[in-house]
């Protein structure tokens, strides 16, 4: 077992809605998005890929230390996904769909937007969302998950390598690398999945991923943690 130890920053970078577009008119969101509560249901943004795993730390032992002083016992770690594990919960059960709602189509059949993205060039509005929408603006898939698709892209703990699946193994799909902040920015880019508000539709799709560097944080990219069923037994739905 090693230890790693590190220092992490705990607050978003409450500036990355004026940074990450520099020439557009988004300062009323960098001056309230992460301190009013009107944005309380809005998901979480401006967090690197280090803060969001330290967060995972921090909430595994805040919890854990709450049932052991509560005589429970302790659960498993508080974790980012894996790659493989994000596109298993957002596909919903639909394997054969292209989106998390379980059709082909981006839109309804009322010819409504089914997802918060860029729709078309230059227009974020018509699906109902300029910026980020509150989570629960569109309908969860059928794992009752919400935003799954659009509103924030979201973390995963794989590392991105373009040839990843070339050389992975289908008991360990998932490639992970502990990037040093002394190497190439190649080697720090981490797998976000689900799209976000200002990403067109493309990268929504269940199946398709990106990436961004470790030590960024960006308006558009979140992250939700996911925890290790305890007691697996043989007839349970994997």
């Amino acid at each position: 077992m090693f230890i790693v130890k590190d220092i992490i920053n705990i607050y978003p970078d409450t500036l990355a809605w004026v940074h990450d577009f520099t020439y557009s008119f988004n300062e009323p969101m960098t001056n309230m998005y992460f301190w009013h509560v009107a944005y309380d249901d809005y998901p979480v943004v401006g967090v690197s890929w280090k803060q969001a795993r330290a967060f995972c730390v921090w909430r595994t032992q805040l919890f854990n230390s709450w049932l052991l002083n509560n005589g429970q016992m302790f659960v498993n770690d508080f974790r980012l996904p894996t790659e493989s594990e994000w596109e298993y919960a957002a596909r919903g059960g639909n394997a054969l769909s292209p989106y998390p709602w379980g059709g082909p189509y981006i839109r309804n059949a009322l010819g409504c937007f089914l997802g918060n993205f860029k729709p078309m060039r230059g227009n974020y509005i018509p699906d109902g969302g300029f910026h980020t929408v509150k989570i629960m603006s569109y309908n969860p898939n059928d794992y009752g998950l919400y935003c799954m698709a659009g509103n924030a892209a979201e973390w995963t703990s794989n590392a991105f390598d373009e040839s990843a699946y070339d050389f992975s193994h289908d008991l360990n799909p998932d490639y992970v690398y502990e990037a040093q902040d002394n190497e190439a920015n190649v080697l720090k880019r981490k797998v976000i999945r689900g799209g976000s508000w200002k990403d067109v539709g493309y990268y929504l799709q269940t199946s398709t991923k990106t990436y961004e560097y470790q030590d960024t944080a960006k308006c558009y990219v979140g992250f939700r943690c996911v925890q290790t069923y305890l007691g697996r037994a043989k007839g349970d739905d994997i």
